[in-house]
């Protein structure tokens, strides 16, 4: 039988098995496959690629911890001077970057009494002074109202005045609590160097800063401590600019300042 035979006879027998229903060809006897997997080579590692003069990786700067800074920073300030230098030297508060001017303190150091605000608003932004806008106008006349004053010699009727942030946030917004908590450390310096005998603070922001809680409506009139010093928490001024009804609480809650520095 010669080639073309054989083809056209295997083709004929290929097509009659296909007809049968036949899907599958075999061997003459079946194969173990689990042998032949176990056989297989292992493959071959591919070789690296050849660099292409890829870039090196731009390093991570590695996180800046402004809380650990700003409570080294603090610690090292002997005095209200220093303190405020190296709070003028901290760089990782954003606020800073956006301000116009530094707004430490007014009032006098040797006062009985400190009192901590918020933030610069935009006239404190400019005077580089804190409370001298609207709302520090309607402190000063509060605080005259019972013989007090920022402006005051005897240190006995004298008031220091602060702010928890130093900057003005954009648009006078609230303080954020990462500001807050990395500004924390000088305020708790500032207060043990003024060495004042009563702390007062004046709304939610530097209630939340040493208080850690707001509520100021709750808590305005009520004594409590900071730092080891009696604190009396306050609307601020300027929330009494928007809520004239509210000056009633706070003219009780100066007879109880006033009060209290006569025991």
């Amino acid at each position: 039988m010669d080639s073309s035979e054989t083809y056209w006879n295997d083709r004929a027998l290929l097509e009659w098995q296909v007809e049968l229903g036949a899907t599958d060809a075999i061997l003459d006897a079946p194969v173990d496959r689990y042998a032949l997997e176990a056989a297989k080579p292992a493959p071959k590692a591919a070789a690296p690629d050849k660099p292409q003069n890829t870039p090196p990786p731009i390093p991570q700067a590695a996180e800046v911890d402004a809380v650990g800074s700003a409570r080294t920073a603090a610690a090292t300030a002997s005095d209200l001077d220093a303190l405020a230098a190296a709070m003028q030297a901290f760089e990782h508060c954003e606020l800073k970057r956006g301000a116009r001017s530094f707004v430490f303190s007014d009032g006098q150091p040797s006062a009985r009494v400190m009192i901590i605000g918020e933030a610069p608003g935009r006239e404190e932004d400019r005077a580089g002074r804190p409370f001298v806008g609207r709302a520090g106008q309607l402190l000063d006349r509060m605080l005259d109202a019972i013989k007090m004053g920022r402006n005051a010699e005897d240190a006995a009727r004298a008031v220091y005045i602060t702010n928890v942030l130093p900057w003005r946030p954009p648009s006078n917004r609230t303080p954020d609590a990462s500001e807050i908590a990395m500004m924390l450390p000088f305020v708790e310096r500032h207060i043990a160097l003024a060495n004042p005998d009563i702390v007062v603070l004046m709304g939610n922001t530097p209630c939340q800063a040493l208080l850690g809680r707001t509520g100021i409506t709750r808590m305005r009139g009520t004594w409590v401590e900071v730092l080891g010093k009696p604190c009396l928490p306050m609307f601020h001024p300027a929330y009494l600019l928007r809520n004239p009804a509210a000056k009633r609480e706070a003219w009780a809650d100066l007879l109880e300042l006033n009060a209290r520095l006569r025991d």
